[in-house]
Parts: C-alpha cells; sequence; structure tokens
C-alpha cells in the first residue's frame, strides 16, 4: 500500500509578496498539503495560496517586534532553524535567500533546497550592505558575519541537492559553499501580460521596481538627463521617490508604486525597458518581453539568462551614465524598438509556472531517493 509523503517547506521570512514568495506559491500548488515553517509570518501580507497552508514559525517570530524587525534578529536564525523538528517528514523543500536551509532533516529524508540567492549581506554584497547600515549594524557586522559565514558553509553540506534560480546564483552556490547546482528558472506569470496593437505603443522608456540602490534608479535618471528622452518609472518606496524625483529632469516622470493594470499597460506600449542593475534572476524583464516589448539590460548577473542580445533585447557591459547612454543610443539605432512582439512572448513563455514544475520535478526523479518516486500529473509524488 502506498502512502502519500510528507512534504516540508521552508522559506525564512513571511512578509510580503516578493519573488521568493511567488516561488513558494507554486511549491504550495504544487504540494497543496505541504506544511511551511518560517521565522517570520505576517499572514494578512500573505496570498490565500499561502494562507490555505499550516505555517509554524521559528522561535524568531516570537520575539519583540518580530515582523518588521525580523532582519536585525539574524544571529539568532541559525540556532532556530536548527531546533525545528522535522520528524516524519519524507521531502524537505527549502526557500533560500535569507537563512532557510540549515535544518536538519530526518535521516531517510531528501533535502532539496532551491536558491534565490546565498545571503548577499554575507559574501558579495557585505561592504555595499555595512557601508549603507546605521551605527550599531555596522559595528555589529564585522563580530557576527565571521561566524554566520562558517555556518552557511557547514549548512550547505547538509543539503541533498541544490537549484538555483540563474546560472548567476548557481556559480555563486559554487563559489561560497561548494557545491553544484541545477539552474531552473523561477514561475513569472506570463499569462498575466499581453501586447498592445502598434499603434498604441509610446514613445517612453520604462523603468519599474523597487528603487533599491542596487536596482540602479538613480544611473537611469542621469542616463536620461543627458539623453533628454522619456523616462517613467514605477516603484517605491515613497520616500525614496520623493527624494529622486526632487531633482530628477523634466523629461523623467517617477509614479511611485501603482496598481497592476497600470504597469501593465506602461509594460506593454513602452519603447523598451531600462534594467540597469544586476539582480540574481529579475522578474520584470521577463513580463515585459511577456507584453511584447524589449530590453535594454546591463549584461551581468539573471538578464543573461533572459534577454537574448539582439533578438529580445541590448545587452551592455559598462554600468555607468555614459555605458547607459550608448546602449540606448545603439538601441535606437538597431531597429529592436520594432522587433516582432510574438517573438518576445514566445521567448518569455519559456519561463511559465509550467517550466517551473517541470524542472523541479526532474531533480527529484534525477536523484537516488532510495524510494523509487512516481510523478503524477498533479505534481505530487507518491511513495
Amino acid at each position: 500500500m502506498t502512502t502519500a509523503p510528507r512534504v516540508a517547506l521552508i522559506h525564512y521570512w513571511l512578509v510580503g509578496m516578493r519573488g521568493g514568495e511567488k516561488v513558494l506559491e507554486a511549491l504550495c500548488r504544487m504540494y497543496p498539503q505541504a506544511d511551511i515553517f518560517t521565522h517570520v509570518h505576517d499572514s494578512a501580507a500573505m496570498s490565500d495560496t499561502i494562507r490555505a497552508h499550516r505555517v509554524t514559525q521559528t522561535s524568531v517570530g516570537r520575539l519583540p517586534f518580530a515582523k518588521r524587525m525580523y532582519q536585525s534578529y539574524l544571529p539568532f536564525m541559525p540556532g532556530a532553524l536548527e531546533a525545528l523538528d522535522l520528524t516524519g517528514y519524507d521531502l524537505v523543500i527549502s526557500s533560500e535567500a535569507g537563512p532557510a536551509k540549515g535544518v536538519i532533516v530526518p535521516p531517510d529524508a531528501f533535502h532539496l533546497c532551491y536558491v534565490h540567492s546565498p545571503m548577499r549581506y554575507l559574501w558579495d554584497q557585505y561592504n555595499v550592505y555595512r557601508d549603507g547600515a546605521g551605527m550599531l549594524t555596522r559595528a555589529a557586522m564585522p563580530l557576527l558575519a565571521p561566524r554566520l559565514r562558517m555556518w552557511d558553509v557547514t549548512s550547505a553540506a547538509r543539503v541533498d541537492s541544490f537549484l538555483a534560480n540563474s546560472t548567476h546564483v548557481a556559480n555563486r552556490v559554487n563559489k561560497y559553499w561548494r557545491r553544484d547546482a541545477a539552474v531552473v528558472h523561477p514561475p513569472v506569470d506570463v499569462a498575466a501580460f499581453a501586447p498592445v496593437p502598434r499603434a498604441e505603443h509610446g514613445d517612453f522608456y520604462l523603468w519599474a521596481g523597487e528603487l533599491a540602490p542596487y536596482k540602479r534608479p538613480d544611473l537611469a535618471i542621469a542616463a536620461f538627463r543627458e539623453l533628454g528622452l522619456p523616462l517613467v518609472m514605477i516603484g517605491g518606496p515613497e520616500k525614496t521617490r520623493a527624494r529622486l524625483a526632487a531633482t530628477a529632469p523634466d523629461n523623467v516622470t517617477l509614479l511611485g508604486k501603482t496598481d497592476f493594470a497600470t504597469l501593465k499597460s506602461h509594460m506593454a506600449r513602452c519603447r523598451a525597458l531600462i534594467f540597469p542593475g544586476e539582480e540574481d534572476f529579475g522578474l520584470v524583464p521577463v513580463e515585459v518581453m511577456a507584453s511584447g516589448r524589449p530590453v535594454i539590460a546591463y549584461g551581468r548577473g539573471g538578464a543573461l539568462d533572459t534577454v537574448i542580445d539582439g533578438e529580445t533585447g541590448l545587452l551592455f557591459r559598462d554600468q555607468s551614465v555614459d555605458g547607459l547612454v550608448t546602449a540606448v543610443r545603439d538601441f535606437e539605432a538597431s531597429g529592436l524598438a520594432d522587433a516582432d512582439p510574438a517573438r518576445l512572448v514566445a521567448h518569455a513563455g519559456q519561463f511559465d509556472e509550467a517550466a517551473f514544475r517541470r524542472g523541479v520535478l526532474g531533480a527529484l526523479e534525477a536523484t537516488n531517493l532510495g524510494i523509487n518516486p512516481v510523478i503524477h500529473e498533479n505534481a505530487n509524488f507518491i511513495l
């Protein structure tokens, strides 16, 4: 007699719906009976898909103001993960961008880790985060980071198999943890986007996303100050939007956060997306290509997996004002603004949720679990 396996999903924290939570949603749909474990859980900020599952917080979630100050409690997270009791679970899938993979699983369970990114603030972005932190955090980071790095590397040895959301992340997994990771791109809801007739296309360029320093909104504004072409920027937070808008030229419009209909309309009508930051994967370029429009992206990070240079967009190598100005002028001369929307939509289609499912299930099929799993159409497996 066969019995359904018990599946545990480990996610770093659940305080908002961003890219990592979209991956968790897809895993929830694959394993509707799975239990979720996380450090901090804000149920009101979650989707119905995630709320339908039983969610257990680690001890970090019981600390004061955890929903707001969760990142300050990073030093407590390794111990909190190791204290979780996962007895009886057959499959554990951890979703790693903050500490999640360090759980201790039963000896006969299989641990698959999906990596959005090794913790940036411990590794390649350590100095960036430290320089931008407050006085107390700047003083504490050099004291805490070495021990946390050692735990991060040690806990990687507990994982049976790794998946990475891009080639860029797979390379960093190998660099910092000395483990191999197969690339399975995260699920993008490409069906939610669609082209509009050419007559509805505008003459503006688009920048979209959180106004975070590493996404380089400052670079986009400076380049378009020189170009004099219209640029629309969508994203918050409001405090950052107001600061940037105060010095932006007249040809740059900062709309702040908008509803989905407004964002979708701008994606489908823009001349091209401006994507000047280095990201682990980057959902926005795929969403814009699913809207039938091309992308001008900095040629590092996840954009190398999603944008085909000269076909679905243009990649530039010099992350500077001059580099972006040159890229936009090259784009104007290339004819890419008239690229076939159907070609762009077809390219974006390879990043849909079905492709993500196949990748995850393929990783489970390819491993020697010792239990001969049978994969079913509903994406659950039976022992």
